[in-house]
């Protein structure tokens, strides 16, 4: 498959194949990318709802009236579902919602997420991140002449200290490692940069 390079600048522009990209003819991988976007979503819960039960909630267990003759509807206790200020009935409880997924599932989704966005045009590759000083400025330079508009995930093998700094005061620019970068990070980003490292890490995890 084929990406545009650009040089460290984003100033001049080429075209490089790489080989070893991740290539599927059929649906191969979409349930796998489905189940970890999922996964992703569900560990993220806190799972901290609760509500309290009828055996919970203060009050008397007295029975407020005689169950016949009242000429009301019958009803035991003040802490019945049906009143105010009683229990609830089957509510929400602390619960984890953690998913484990297994390796070859992660990696089959991660290829998945990079044939993708590669099919679709969404990932260019620059030579190398070089941020000279920690100045947002710079590296909105570099993005604008990228991709000038929507989220952008920036890849790399690694970060300098400026560049970490100069790059997180832009709220469409999301920047990670190549060693960390999941399937879900990918998916929900209009376009990714990758460094000509990062790319290679990135391959070799993906490959296996």
């Amino acid at each position: 498959m084929k990406f545009k390079i650009y040089n460290s600048t984003a100033d001049s522009c080429d075209e490089k194949e790489i080989g070893e990209f991740p290539s599927f003819d059929d649906d191969k991988g979409i349930a796998a990318l489905r189940q970890v976007v999922l996964a992703h979503q569900a560990n993220a819960r806190q799972g901290n709802a609760s509500t309290k039960t009828r055996a919970e909630v203060s009050g008397t267990g007295k029975k407020a009236f005689r169950q016949k003759g009242s000429g009301t509807a019958r009803r035991g206790d003040r802490r019945s579902p049906i009143l105010r200020k009683g229990g609830v009935a089957f509510g929400p409880k602390p619960r984890d919602y953690t998913q484990h997924l297994n390796r070859k599932v992660r990696q089959l989704a991660l290829r998945r997420a990079l044939f993708e966005q590669g099919s679709n045009g969404a990932i260019d590759i620059i030579e190398e991140w070089i941020v000279s000083e920690p100045k947002t400025r710079i590296v909105n330079d570099i993005i604008g002449k990228i991709a000038p508009k929507g989220k952008i995930l920036l890849l790399g093998d690694k970060f300098s200290n400026d560049a970490l700094l100069a790059s997180r005061n832009i709220p469409r620019l999301s920047i990670t490692s190549s060693s960390d970068v999941n399937a879900m990070d990918l998916v929900h980003h209009d376009r990714i940069i990758i460094s000509s490292t990062g790319m290679d890490k990135i391959l070799i995890r993906a490959n296996g």
